[in-house]
């Protein structure tokens, strides 16, 4: 098991090395630096200032020294400055980060806490009016777009019926836990909505797979049959590949919310991500970026640990268990 983890984590480590030298060289290789950005703004702003700049920046050195530069800067805890915010890149990140974070979780458990259920009670119901039902609503929540779903939560909660606010606060705004959560449920019931249907629609085909099975077979001609046969026998074994899908979707659920945090005024990662790049502020966007890989990282890694905790068979040693 320890053995496992160190390599995991290895792994991790190499693979964010790797990502940190493409977005780099990217970024890099995008039109205009910030220096060129700071002279358009600045008409009184002379070329040989702009020399200076870029020579206090090193962005007249090649990309690959300055790469090194900041990998070493990174290694001893200093990710740059945000030249868009003036303040160090690791303060910047922060608050937006834990915002990101409290809407993720709350809008994935939420999806999660839909998908199970609904997705095991239309298995159960092959090909009934019931399960046409379920798989219509998961394709129109997979097909509808972001904003369209966001704009109709807005306009029938929020101005139509008055209900709820239209934007959500920050955590560090000063308001009760009631007030703070009013202003959640929005953002929260858009990215819910948008990953239930994907994720229902997985637990409905694993379930329905693990049904078929020959144990389930056995175990129901042994008289076993409705929640104790579900509970007991079929839902472990068919939460393996839904757990690779809820893996997936935890790291595209981070990278993913940009729109919606838009939409309702958050002030997350999507936007300060947003804003970076279209800033050319290279080393806030890194960093940015390299958060949203660690996290989906973190997601496959969380998945290898349920793998073998749902199934015993997966071995962490690679060796086959009989």
């Amino acid at each position: 098991m320890i053995r496992f983890l160190a390599s995991r984590l290895f792994q991790v480590v190499i693979v964010l090395l790797l990502m940190s030298a493409a977005i780099y060289l990217l970024l890099g290789l995008m039109p205009g630096d910030p220096v060129d950005l700071m002279i358009s703004g600045d008409p009184n702003l002379t070329a040989e200032d702009a020399a200076r700049l870029k020579a206090l920046h090193g962005l007249d050195r090649p990309i690959h020294e300055r790469y090194l530069a900041w990998l070493v800067s990174a290694v001893q805890g200093d990710f740059g400055y945000s030249r868009l915010y003036a303040r160090p890149v690791l303060e910047v990140i922060g608050q937006p980060l834990a915002n990101t974070l409290l809407l993720m979780g709350a809008s994935f458990a939420i999806a999660v806490a839909i998908a199970l259920p609904v997705g095991i009670w239309a298995a159960l119901r092959p090909y009934s009016a019931a399960d046409y039902a379920v798989n219509f609503l998961c394709f129109a929540g997979i097909s509808v777009p972001p904003f369209w779903l966001a704009l109709l939560l807005i306009m029938l909660f929020a101005v139509s019926l008055g209900w709820l606010p239209a934007s959500a606060v920050p955590l560090d705004a000063d308001i009760g836990i009631l007030d703070r959560i009013r202003h959640l449920v929005l953002p929260v019931a858009a990215l819910a909505l948008l990953r239930a249907g994907g994720i229902t629609r997985y637990v409905r085909a694993s379930m329905r797979e693990t049904l078929r099975h020959d144990f389930i077979r056995t175990a129901r001609a042994k008289g076993m049959s409705g929640g104790r046969l579900v509970l007991r026998h079929a839902l472990r074994n068919a939460m393996v590949p839904v757990v690779t899908i809820l893996a997936l979707d935890a790291g595209a659920l981070f990278s993913g919310a940009l729109i919606t945090e838009i939409m309702f005024g958050w002030p997350g990662m999507g936007k300060l991500l947003y804003d970076a790049v279209m800033s050319n502020d290279y080393n806030l966007a890194l960093v940015g970026l390299l958060f949203a890989t660690l996290v989906t990282m973190l997601a496959n890694f969380g998945a290898d640990v349920a793998y073998a905790a749902l199934d015993p068979r997966i071995s962490f040693t690679g060796e086959a268990v009989r």
